[in-house]
């Protein structure tokens, strides 16, 4: 190990997680998918969770490629949920995913839409439904199930939810009235959450970034316009050609290891600044 190695391991102990099992949801794509395979570099065993289940092999084996062949448990395996399914089906589920290493430390609420954009008086019953089925209904079975099987194990843990800063009291558009009121709501959920699950050793914590390039974004990437917005509503040099690593994995990483034990109820906001109030950032346009 170099000595460069040494002081980032000592300043920087999230770097290795090895022992930690994750299960994170909507991992077939996007900010899943790259969360899934950053853990696993790290040491996590990694429950891949998300309805297209040829994708999450194609990603288990991936990731079990990893390792070497002569170890006989996988660094990954595939778990195939519907978080808009009943309750007792995703319950299933997650003592389906219980089981695949004996226990889980972590739970990444991740699976999420945006939906339509569509002016509020124009937004469908079933959209509005759908969305919060999905965004909200999703992330507070999953984790209650998860919690229980925690706090039965006697283990503690730690549930990070995937949010947005359309969910932020700051930072309001039109056209997203079921988005963003499903991510203020994830971010009540947390903050509540971590108030009762405190008393079992779990915590819970929410994330909130702005846009990162992924498939969901893919269109908006391809706009030429966007690199000249960004430099100019962003008051941090925006990673452009990023997606999530390092601005949330290395977040992630935290909120996993014992480091940040004491930290929970929080929502970290991952945005260059870009929501910051009191900034001249149209006027610059």
């Amino acid at each position: 190990m170099s000595n460069s190695e040494k002081v980032s391991g000592h300043l920087e102990p999230w770097s290795s997680l090895k022992g930690k099992v994750v299960l994170i949801t909507g991992a077939s794509s996007g900010f899943g998918w790259e969360f899934s395979i950053d853990l696993a570099k790290a040491g996590c065993k990694v429950i891949t969770a998300a309805r297209r289940l040829d994708r999450l092999k194609s990603l288990c084996q991936l990731i079990n490629s990893f390792q070497s062949s002569s170890c006989d448990t996988p660094l990954a395996v595939p778990l195939q949920l519907d978080i808009t399914a009943d309750p007792s089906v995703i319950e299933a589920a997650i003592q389906q995913a219980w089981r695949a290493f004996g226990y889980i430390d972590i739970l990444i609420n991740n699976a999420g839409v945006r939906g339509t954009t569509s002016p509020a008086l124009n937004l469908s019953n079933e959209e509005w439904d759908r969305v919060f089925k999905i965004n909200l209904d999703g992330a507070w079975l999953c984790s209650k199930y998860i919690a229980i099987c925690m706090r039965d194990a006697e283990r503690g843990g730690s549930i990070i939810n995937i949010s947005s800063i359309s969910g932020l009291n700051r930072v309001k558009g039109t056209g997203t009235l079921a988005y963003s009121s499903s991510k203020a709501a994830m971010h009540t959920m947390t903050t509540v959450m971590a108030l009762e699950f405190g008393a079992h050793n779990i915590r819970v914590n929410a994330i909130a970034p702005t846009i990162f390039r992924s498939e969901i974004t893919k269109g908006l990437y391809e706009q030429k316009w966007l690199p000249g917005v960004l430099s100019k509503i962003m008051p941090l040099p925006f990673l452009y050609d990023a997606s999530t690593n390092p601005a949330i994995t290395e977040l992630i990483r935290y909120l996993i290891h014992d480091s940040s034990k004491y930290v929970t109820g929080n929502i970290f906001i991952v945005d260059a600044g870009g929501t910051l109030p009191g900034l001249p950032i149209w006027s610059s346009l």
